[in-house]
């Protein structure tokens, strides 16, 4: 017999657990307690950095749908800018506030509640369904997804789809889903010059000048002009730090950070060699020297399967029976843990409340999205798994 599970409500005993990353807090207890009794069984993991990962599989058989989440949320800030404390959930004026309301626990309400209606309903559903949660996706992410997707590679566990519910649709429930995102490549860059007195400056080595002229060249150059389903290659410098404090002195050293979101046109090596043959080019004589260090954030992934059969359009038919919204396909954005389950799944998926307001103060999503949401997800299964 069909039952009927309140994602509002879910989501609102998720919102009231204080787990800012990498602490769980207690959000998993509302949903094992929803899915083990409908044949979910459960694998928790502590991780030594204080990570706590949950697993949860109903099935063994193929085609595997796995729902991918994360339960932590990033810290509040300054409690005087909110209307009301952010792990206290509140509705007002048809809207749901709190710390993780968008950010993402209204999915992972949103969704255990489908599923638990889902197989409810269908007992006997063919293939498996995952939720895969982890309290590291605010965080560095080393011991959350990306650790447990190591696990399932190495038991050879492959997902037919995959759906990760982050807050992907910009104005309206259910107006953008993500079928991918850009690469990201970061630098950290020394500039090591000489120190001296601003009056004398054929002593100096000045290491800001050196690393002014190399942004320049980064920052106005066309990396590539983007494609039919990736945005532009950019590049943006978000730190720089130099100087004693003093007017007088050319400081020794400059340090810079930046970061290139980039498309499937280049590969993140590719990158790495050009800029540091143009920064050896144009630092030539100046006598500062640039040091790199690299990390690679994400590398670029597309799920390419459009039309019948595929999981993008049984979401966005799912989704306009619920909104009448047919959804725009789009890869822009930050990152997300779909870099770390693209790779083990044949098809992979973003998409999640309204986020307008992710990581600022008040926090907040129409009251009614957790419940639409879950309608979505649900239809969503039926056309899959029913």
């Amino acid at each position: 017999m069909q039952k009927n599970f309140n994602a509002l409500e879910l989501a609102k005993q998720l919102i009231a657990c204080e787990s800012v990353t990498p602490r769980e807090a207690g959000a998993y207890g509302p949903i094992r307690a929803l899915l083990e009794p409908l044949g979910f069984s459960a694998r928790q993991e502590l991780t030594p950095n204080g990570t706590t990962n949950l697993w949860l599989r109903r099935g063994q058989a193929d085609p595997l749908f796995v729902f991918a989440g994360h339960v932590d949320v990033v810290p509040p800030g300054e409690a005087s800018l909110w209307t009301s404390p952010p792990f206290e959930p509140q509705l007002r004026d048809d809207r749901l506030y709190g710390r993780g309301a968008s950010d993402m626990k209204s999915s992972d309400a949103a969704f255990a509640a489908a599923a638990a209606e889902f197989v409810s309903a269908h007992p006997e559903h063919r293939g498996s369904i995952a939720l895969l949660l982890t309290s590291d996706e605010e965080g560095d992410g080393e011991e959350g997804t990306k650790r447990v997707v190591g696990q399932l590679r190495e038991a050879g566990v492959r997902p037919r789809w995959s759906l990760i519910g982050e807050p992907s649709s910009s104005e309206k429930l259910g107006d953008t889903v993500k079928v991918g995102r850009r690469g990201s490549l970061n630098a950290a860059v020394v500039f090591n010059g000489r120190q001296g007195h601003v009056a004398y400056p054929a002593k100096c080595a000045n290491p800001i000048h050196a690393a002014a002229r190399l942004i320049a060249e980064l920052s106005a150059r066309v990396w590539d002009k983007g494609s039919a389903d990736f945005p532009p290659t950019s590049f943006q410098v978000s730190n720089f730090r130099s100087g004693v404090g003093a007017v007088n002195v050319v400081p020794g050293h400059a340090e810079v950070k930046f970061n290139l979101r980039y498309s499937a046109a280049w590969k993140p090596q590719d990158l790495i060699r050009e800029i540091e043959s143009t920064a050896d080019r144009v630092l030539k004589g100046t006598g500062v020297r640039a040091d790199f260090t690299w990390r690679i954030d994400a590398l670029p992934f597309i799920t390419l399967r459009r039309g019948p059969g595929s999981l993008a359009e049984a979401l966005a038919a799912a989704i306009e029976s619920e909104t009448g919204l047919r959804p725009e396909l789009s890869t822009t954005g930050g990152t997300s843990d779909a870099r770390f389950i693209a790779p083990i799944s044949e098809e992979t998926l973003e998409f999640g409340p309204t986020n307008s307001t992710i990581h600022s103060p008040n926090e907040n999503i129409g009251a009614e999205e957790p419940e639409a949401l879950k309608r979505i997800y649900r239809g969503l299964l039926e056309r899959l798994l029913a």
